[in-house]
């Protein structure tokens, strides 16, 4: 039981950490000046990712069977980084003044959130490695004294904890780089950095 539950933690946290679009956005939320909109977007992205897990236990198979949703998802995602991507490269850039911190914590805290919440749940990567999961460490886990349900639960919550470790690393990276950041030409060329990452996983992800 004890090796089960390290392999579980260790794959969750693995597929967590690894670089890709979820992660590029909590480094920009890191390296912003509101520590609470770096917090709310991670626990966004890993709540939803919580989600899927447990989506796909109780119908990954079925909604991997039909084919708009295979022929659609990566599309959608892909629309989504792009986007992004796009509002990376040309984000306003600068000292932020009182008024501006005050009104980003006011109106950026909900679309922090909303934005971890979708660009999780557009993730391809996402659906599949929690099938994957589902699959491999899930059902085995299966058995008289504890139901698939409470396996999936399981799975669930340790999936939600290696999120908030793994995507919160990458937003405390972010904020390590705050002092480097200092000046507006050091700031744009993170935001178009980050821009360029995310147009390359969109045709990493495309191919």
């Amino acid at each position: 039981m004890l090796s089960s539950f390290l392999a579980m933690a260790g794959f969750a946290l693995a597929g967590a950490i690894t670089p890709g679009p979820v992660n590029l956005i909590a480094l920009r939320h890191g390296g912003g000046r509101c520590r609470v909109t770096a917090f709310v977007y991670v626990l966004g992205a890993s709540l939803s990712y919580a989600a899927i897990v447990w989506l796909m236990g109780q119908s990954g198979h079925w909604l991997l069977k039909l084919p708009e949703v295979l022929r659609w998802a990566p599309r959608i995602c892909a629309a989504y980084l792009l986007w992004l991507a796009w509002r990376l490269a040309y984000s306003p850039v600068g000292s932020s003044t009182e008024a501006n911190t005050s009104a980003a914590l006011q109106t950026g805290l909900a679309k922090a959130f909303v934005q971890g919440v979708a660009i999780q749940s557009l993730n391809p990567k996402a659906w599949l490695v929690a099938l994957a999961g589902v699959g491999i460490f899930v059902a085995p886990l299966a058995t008289p004294h504890m139901p698939l349900e409470a396996a999936l639960l399981l799975f669930c919550t340790i999936s939600l904890l290696a999120c908030l470790l793994g995507i919160g690393f990458w937003a405390a990276l972010g904020r390590t780089l705050t002092q480097w950041l200092n000046t507006p030409k050091r700031q744009q060329r993170l935001n178009q950095t980050l821009a360029l990452l995310l147009l390359i996983s969109v045709v990493s992800m495309l191919a």
